[in-house]
């Protein structure tokens, strides 16, 4: 729907102004009317045009903004108040423009939940069904910490995977582009040199030299080819069917696998146990986790769990048949299960496995840094030396 900004005055005789959605400006006008507004003036605001990556929200933004909203919700502050503030604070212009205009939606007489549900890609369907859980069991404030709680912690757990895979990406991309600019520009140098000078190279000088001209030869061809490969991968991982099996292969993967799986079955546990202990019922809890997994191997697993549960069984085995859950965490979750304790034990779970991750990030760098710098050493240097050989006899023979 459109947005209108108004002016006017309220019964006591203050000007008021703001930006509401509605159909037209009668409509509004006939709204704000029953508010006890008199309109004096009101316009159509032109679509402001704006180019962003993404959503333009950071995940610590997001965060920060649900800590400060628990805050002055706990501190008594009215709801439109606190959006008030919090919209004039944000430093990013995306954020501080969704949440005025949840700020108005909410003054219109909409939910909270409502209002944040027509903001999808800045507020998920876990965030909105948490909130809309809060308001209606009265504890807002303490869903909102809850909330807070949920993202600072996947927040740090995604920076940690991150972190552990970002060092080999940088040194093995250093690579490959050295690798390249010595192949392509100064290998031919040394090349054209060698042949003026005629003789025998060394076998290794031979090889190299037969590389680069492939290289150069070829280069138009290579550059369409990776082209091709990485429009094929983007394709593919856009569509379900072929995605759920590069999925699959990432966890399969050696070392990075171990990473992947723990980091899913963190954010798995952290997610359900968080969405339980607000008051989601567990059918739609798992729906909402299914959404947010990252991994469609995962949410075929909790897919057919909710089968499972509607059909009177437990929700363990279809999440033991995915191989991605150990078998100490479907024993917990059984457990849980049988109790009553679901939230608790899911939020233990999430806590081991954090754990688990960080030990993995650590002894993932320490494995990765000096393989990565033995194969770089070992590539760069043995062209170096593969290019040096000839001269080595040329000052021989000069002696």
């Amino acid at each position: 729907m459109p947005q209108f900004k108004y002016e006017g005055k309220s019964a006591s005789g203050q000007m008021v102004e703001g930006v509401l959605e509605a159909r037209s400006a009668e409509e509004l006008t006939a709204f704000l009317r029953r508010q006890r507004i008199v309109v004096t003036k009101i316009k159509k605001k032109p679509k402001a045009m704006s180019m962003t990556i993404g959503t333009g929200v950071k995940a610590v933004e997001i965060s920060r903004f649900t800590r400060q909203f628990a805050v002055m919700i706990e501190a008594g502050l009215p709801l439109v108040q606190c959006l008030d503030i919090l919209s004039e604070q944000s430093e990013n212009p995306v954020l501080a423009s969704t949440i005025g205009k949840v700020r108005d939606t909410v003054a219109s007489g909409t939910t909270l939940a409502a209002a944040l549900a027509k903001h999808k890609k800045i507020f998920n369907e876990l965030y909105v069904n948490m909130i809309e859980a809060g308001e209606i069991g009265g504890a807002l404030e303490s869903i909102l910490r809850r909330l807070a709680d949920y993202q600072e912690k996947a927040d740090r757990l995604a920076r940690k995977v991150k972190g552990a895979l970002i060092y080999p990406a940088m040194m093995l991309v250093m690579t490959i582009g050295m690798t390249f600019v010595m192949l392509t520009f100064i290998i031919p140098i040394f090349a054209d040199m060698f042949n003026e000078l005629g003789g025998t190279l060394p076998a290794p000088t031979r090889f190299v030299m037969s590389i680069s001209n492939v290289l150069v030869s070829n280069l138009v061809f290579i550059i369409i080819g990776v082209a091709a490969l990485i429009g094929a991968y983007v394709f593919f991982n856009s569509r379900k069917a072929s995605r759920y099996y590069i999925d699959m292969a990432k966890l399969q993967m050696p070392m990075i696998g171990s990473l992947l799986r723990k980091t899913a079955v963190a954010r798995f546990c952290r997610t359900l146990g968080t969405l339980l202990r607000s008051g989601v019922n567990l059918i739609d809890a798992l729906n909402i986790t299914a959404k947010t997994a990252g991994n469609l191997v995962l949410t075929r697993a909790i897919h057919k769990s909710m089968v499972s549960i509607s059909e009177g069984e437990t929700i363990t085995a279809p999440l033991g048949e995915s191989k991605v859950f150990p078998t100490m965490v479907i024993q917990m979750i059984g457990v849980g299960e049988k109790t009553g304790n679901m939230d608790e034990m899911l939020e233990k779970i999430a806590e081991f496995y954090d754990e688990e991750v960080d030990a993995a990030v650590s002894s993932l760098t320490a494995m990765i840094e000096p393989v990565v710098i033995v194969v770089m050493g070992t590539v760069i240097g043995g062209m170096l030396i593969a290019m040096y050989l000839p001269m080595f006899d040329i000052i021989g023979q000069i002696k």
